[in-house]
C-alpha cells in the first residue's frame, strides 16, 4: 500500500451520503444513495514526507489534475452504455483503448483489482464503487441499478501494463465519461460539513485536516455501540479505503492508508490513518469503506479544504439508510 495519495480531477460533481451498498455478483462494492436533507502517488508527483509534512508541494501549488478527460496518455475510455433508465438494472459496458485503437487487456492489479469503477451523479447524491469483470476481448461489464434520473459520471481507475521487454508500465490513470440516466430528475443538496457519521449501526469519527497543496493526516475512528472496533478486516488490501471528491468539478482524491494488514505495526482498528493532499481549496465529500464481520460498510463526510476537521463532541452522527451486499 502507498501512504500517499493519488489525485485526479473529475469532470462532474460527485458525492453522496453514507452507508448504502449493494451487490450483484462479486464485482460490486459500496453504494451510497442520499436521502433529502497505485502507483496511486503518480498523480501527485510523490508519496509525501509523512502525515503532517508536505508532499513536495507548497501551499502555492496543487498536485497535477486529470480525470476531466476521456483520453489521456494514449488511453481512451470507450463507454458502450451511454444511457440507462433509473431504477432498472442494466449491464454497464466499456472498453479501455490504447493509442492503436485496440482494447487493452493487460492491467496491473492495484488494491486487489485490475480496475476500480466509480459511478456518481452530478448532484452528488448517488455513489457507486464497482469492480467490473473483464472479458478476454477487453470488454468490461457489470450490472448496475441507479435509483435517480439525471447526469452521471463514470470513472475508470486503472494502471495499464505495457507489454514487451524493457518496457515500463504506464502511470495510474483515471478516465471519465458521461452517463445519462432517464427519468424524472430532482436534484439534492450536498450534506453540510460534519465529523460524525453513522452507518449500519457503526459510528465513525473524522479527525484531521484537508489542506490545499500539502499532505495532512486524516484519521477515522470506527466504533459500534459506543465501543471501539478493533478487529476490522482487510478490504482491497487495507483496513480502510478512502475516496475524496471535490464538489463543483470533482477533483478525485483516491487516498490510501498509512500502513497495511500484516506489516507488524498497523492495528486492525479502531483508527484508520490516511495521508491526503487537496488539489485546491473547496468543499469535498469523503467516503470511507471498511469491512467488519464479513460486510463492507461506507461512511461519508463533507469537509472544507483548509479548515480543521473538528466538530462538537456531543453532536449525534447522521444515520443513513440502505443495504450492503458483496
Amino acid at each position: 500500500m502507498h501512504a500517499g495519495l493519488k489525485i485526479t480531477a473529475f469532470a462532474a460533481a460527485l458525492a453522496a451520503t453514507f452507508g448504502t451498498a449493494y451487490g450483484v455478483g462479486q464485482g460490486i462494492g459500496p453504494v451510497i444513495d442520499d436521502e433529502p436533507p497505485a502507483r496511486h502517488d503518480a498523480h501527485m508527483g510523490g508519496t509525501g514526507s509523512g502525515p503532517s509534512g508536505d508532499s513536495g508541494h507548497s501551499g502555492h501549488e496543487s498536485p497535477p489534475a486529470g480525470g476531466l478527460q476521456i483520453s489521456e496518455q494514449g488511453y481512451t475510455l470507450d463507454l458502450r452504455t451511454p444511457r440507462v433508465t433509473a431504477g432498472r438494472t442494466a449491464d454497464l459496458r466499456f472498453v479501455v483503448r490504447g493509442d492503436d485503437g485496440r482494447a487493452v487487456t493487460a492491467f496491473r492489479r492495484e488494491h486487489d483489482k485490475e480496475l476500480h469503477l466509480i459511478v456518481a451523479s452530478r448532484d452528488l447524491t448517488t455513489y457507486r464503487h464497482l469492480h467490473p469483470t473483464r472479458a478476454a476481448d477487453g470488454t468490461w461489464s457489470i450490472p448496475v441499478s441507479l435509483p435517480r434520473a439525471g447526469g452521471y459520471r463514470v470513472f475508470a481507475d486503472f494502471t495499464p501494463e505495457k507489454e514487451g521487454a524493457g518496457k515500463q508500465g504506464a502511470e495510474n490513470l483515471t478516465l471519465g465519461a458521461d452517463l445519462a440516466v432517464s427519468g424524472t430528475y430532482a436534484p439534492r443538496d450536498l450534506p453540510a460539513p460534519d465529523t460524525l457519521a453513522a452507518t449500519d449501526g457503526y459510528e465513525v469519527k473524522l479527525g484531521g485536516a484537508l489542506r490545499p497543496g500539502a499532505a495532512r493526516e486524516l484519521k477515522l475512528t470506527v466504533s459500534r455501540g459506543g465501543r471501539p472496533v478493533t478487529d476490522l478486516q482487510p478490504y482491497l488490501g487495507a483496513y480502510g479505503h478512502l475516496v475524496a471528491l471535490r464538489s463543483g468539478d470533482l477533483a478525485y482524491l483516491h487516498v490510501h492508508p498509512n500502513g497495511e494488514p500484516g506489516d507488524g505495526t498497523t492495528a486492525a482498528g479502531p483508527d484508520i490513518s490516511f495521508t491526503a493532499t487537496a488539489p485546491s481549496s473547496g468543499t469535498y465529500r469523503l467516503f470511507l469503506d471498511f469491512k467488519h464481520e464479513g460486510e463492507v460498510h461506507t461512511a461519508a463526510f463533507t469537509v472544507r479544504a483548509g479548515a480543521a476537521v473538528a466538530g462538537p463532541p456531543d453532536k449525534a452522527p447522521h444515520e443513513s439508510s440502505g443495504e450492503h451486499g458483496h
